[in-house]
């Protein structure tokens, strides 16, 4: 599913407009990324949580000269899924 097909999904179930569930869900992306930017935790119960964490500065190399180069401190997104979104997903039949 993509981001288009959930504002679809959420439109139908709710009853809003399209563009009011858009407009939510940015808004609810945003604000994810503006509290993760701050070093802070998103949690929603049941659903989980965003946090961030750092991958420490290091040695790449770059494939199209082989030449070692450093690599900076980066902060990465991480995400834990919550009880209800594991227990959900785990009663999906594979195959």
């Amino acid at each position: 599913m993509n981001k288009s097909e959930l504002i679809n999904e959420l439109s139908e179930s709710t009853g809003f407009s399209k563009k009011d569930v858009a407009h939510v869900l940015d808004l609810f992306f945003k604000t994810v990324v503006r509290t993760l930017k701050k070093g802070e935790r998103v949690a929603i119960t049941g659903f989980g949580s965003f946090w961030t964490s750092f991958r420490p500065e290091r040695m790449g190399i770059n494939p199209a000269t082989k030449q070692r180069i450093k690599l900076p401190k980066v902060s990465i997104p991480r995400f834990k899924p919550g009880k209800n979104l594991r227990e959900g997903v785990r009663s999906v039949r594979l195959g």
